[in-house]
Order: C-alpha cells, then structure tokens, then sequence
C-alpha cells in the first residue's frame, strides 16, 4: 500500500520529501536558537548569565512552564503576556525567534534541496548539494552559526551602540574549528572534483598565503598577548576620564594619539605574515597546493584577516584624518569573524555594499522626518555590515552577475 502510493508521486516530490522533513527540523532547531539568542541580546550586555536563571517574566519574575517557555508557540499560547500579572511579552521574542528558524531552514533548502539549474539553487554552490548534509554539515554549522550571530549582533548593537566581543569570538572559533573538522572529513569523488575546479566553498589559497596567514594569525597571538600582560599599552584605557556615560564618543579629544598604540598592535601581526611567507617560500618544492585541511584553514584565516584588516584600516586612517574614533572596534572583529566563515572574498563584497545600505537607511530615516515630523532612528555601523552580509550570502547569484556585468560588459 505503502509503496504504491509513493509511486503515484511526482518523481521530484519522492526526491524532495525527505529534504523537507529534514528542513522541518532544522526549521524546529533554528527556533530554539532564537529562543536562545533573545536571551542572549537581553541578557549579555547587562553582564548577566545567559543560562542561568531559567526564563522569567521581567514584570512580575514568573518563571515560565515548560510548554510556556516553546519557541514561536509559546508566546501563542500565552496570547503575548504573563500567565501570572498579565504584563505585555514583546512581539520580538518570536519574531526573532520565526527569523532565525526561517533563516536556517531556508538555508538548507537552498543549500541541498533546491534545483541548482534555478536562481535560488545557485546561492549554495554544487559543492553543498554533491556532498550533501551528511558529509558538509561542520560547514553548515558555520554558515549558520555566522547568521545567529550576525541577528543577535544588530539586536545589541542597535539598542546598546557594541557589539560584545563574546559574540564575534563564538562566530570566529566556531569557523576556524568548523572548517577545520570539514577538512577532516573525506570527501566524495565528485566534491573532489568541485574542488579542483576551483569552487569550494571557501576561495583557494596557495602554499605561499597560507604561509602568510599563518604567521600572521601567530603574530595576532603574540600581539595579544604582549596586550593582556601590560608590555604593550591598550588604545582609549583613559577613555573614562574624557567621556561620561552621556557624552558622545566623538568627545575624546586624542583619538590619533590612540592609533599609534594600535598600530603597535598591528606590528607583530605583520611581522609575522612576512616571515611566514619567506618559510613557505623557502620550503616550497612542489606547486600544488596545500592539503586540503589546510588549505581550509589558510582561507578561513585569510578571511579572518582580510575582513578585520580593511575596517580597521578605515578605522586607524579615519581617526588619524578626524581626529575622532571613525569605526569601533566591534565593527573589526564583526568582518573579521565573517571572513572566518566566508573566506577571504566576500568580506571584499560585504565592504563596500554597506555604505551602501548606511546610505539607504539614512535616506529613508530622512524622508521620515520629512513626511511624519518625526526623526529617524540613527543606526551604528555594525548592522549595515550584519544586512551587507546577508545580501552577499542570499543574493549572491544576482550579485556575481552585476559583478561580472561591470567588469566585463557584453560587447
């Protein structure tokens, strides 16, 4: 019986229901972690703890039942407030909590699911629906936990002006560590294949870069260190005594001054890269490239630097030509950890779309004002570069091909 109504199925609908079933999953997962990350975006930048106490209302501190306290279904069944005071649950909590799990059962389709002959089936490579979730799932986990982190980032850095380092450093190691079990795991002829031709899922590095970015990323080490122990100085340590808690940064009065302490910072980072790249130079004996663990590695690292590397430039070149902070440090480690994700590349793409989307804000706040007399929110940096992130991941086949329109037009 059973078997007969399977083949009076659509041949593509037997091919895609166990996807579905498993996006369904993944749709379930993902809303935990919103659940999740709403703690988190309450939470971390008040210094509490994000696991402990257990749920509660902030009103009246109920603490929330079990089928209360479900993902999307809870905040339902409660009609949207307390059981016990009857106080209002905002509308973010699920929300946020929809977002996210849409956020990474979409994903998964597009990533293993869809037909790659079609628009949305591009946004993923082959490489994701050959190896299938099965043997791709640490980078799946990186793609994803780069995501939550990216959402739980603008939430605090909307509300709060920073991003909590806590946030970037999960983003950052769970990449390095993602793709580091990724390399790991063999792959299938096919996906070998993929990768050879050059459309993995990270951009390729040679032996030379890798030897580069691995004594740059030592070099970073160093350079921490020499921080925690007091052998370097640490940039704005007196800025409390210039700027109370209502002032605005633009008040410190020696902002270039505190760029020559971050360019002492950057030293051991850039020595490092040149001596890693004369050792490589130096073992060099053949011109294939690294294995295929480290080479992942490499690109992930290049990614790391590429991504931190050009906010920060802005960030020491503007303050040096203001006089006053031009980008915070969060907006550093944000691309940074988004390079450890997406490699090296798309933290180029991400760079200069944001002014772009910092501009549109701007406009729309503007014409706001114009129309209902009221001023328009003013937004940090930090969720410009979270939404240019998103444009590069989900629009990234419309935005490869206007790429290639400006730099090699037809005709």
């Amino acid at each position: 019986m059973i078997a007969s109504t399977f083949a009076s199925l659509p041949p593509w609908l037997v091919i895609l229901a166990p996807k579905l079933v498993t996006a369904a999953f993944v749709f379930a997962f993902g809303a935990c972690v919103g659940s999740f990350l709403n703690v988190v975006a309450h939470r971390l930048p008040a210094g509490r703890s994000v696991v402990s106490p257990p749920s509660r209302c902030p009103q009246c501190g109920w603490r929330l039942s079990w089928h209360e306290n479900l993902p999307i279904v809870g905040w339902l069944i409660l009609r949207g407030r307390c059981r016990r005071c009857h106080s209002p649950i905002s509308i973010q909590y699920p929300l946020i909590e929809l977002v996210i799990a849409v956020l990474f059962a979409g994903t998964y389709l597009v990533f293993y699911a869809v037909p790659e002959d079609s628009a949305l089936g591009q946004i993923g490579s082959r490489w994701w629906s050959l190896g299938g979730f099965g043997s791709t799932w640490p980078a799946f986990a990186v793609v994803m936990t780069m995501v939550g982190g990216l959402v739980v980032a603008t939430l605090i850095d909307a509300r709060t002006f920073l991003i909590p380092a806590q946030i970037t450093n999960v983003m950052l190691i769970v990449a390095l560590f993602g793709w580091l079990l990724q390399g790991l795991i063999p792959p299938i002829p096919s996906v070998v294949l993929v990768e050879a031709d050059g459309r993995g899922p990270l951009p390729e590095v040679d032996g030379h870069v890798a030897g580069l970015v691995f004594g740059a990323l030592l070099g970073n080490i160093v350079a921490i260190a020499l921080l925690w122990s007091g052998r370097i100085p640490r940039s704005f340590d007196d800025y409390e005594e210039y700027v109370t808690d209502d002032a605005p940064l633009a008040e410190y009065p020696h902002g270039r001054r505190e760029m020559g302490k971050e360019l002492v910072f950057l030293l051991p980072i850039l020595i490092g890269g040149a001596l890693g790249w004369f050792v490589a130079e130096s073992l060099a004996t053949a011109t294939d490239g690294p294995p295929r663990v480290v080479g992942l590695l490499a690109s992930s690292g290049l990614g790391f630097l590429v991504g931190g590397g050009l906010v920060w430039g802005i960030r020491i070149l503007g303050t040096l030509a203001f006089g006053r902070e031009a980008m915070g440090m969060g907006d550093v480690h944000l691309l940074a950890a988004v390079g450890a994700a997406l490699g090296w590349a798309d933290p180029i793409r991400i760079f200069f779309i944001a002014p772009f989307l910092a501009l549109a804000w701007i406009a729309c706040g503007r014409l706001i004002s114009m129309f209902r007399g009221a001023r328009g929110r003013e937004l940090p940096y930090g969720p410009h570069l979270a939404a240019a992130t998103l444009v590069v991941l989900y629009a990234r086949p419309w935005l490869e091909a206007f790429e290639r329109s400006l730099l090699w037009p037809p005709g």
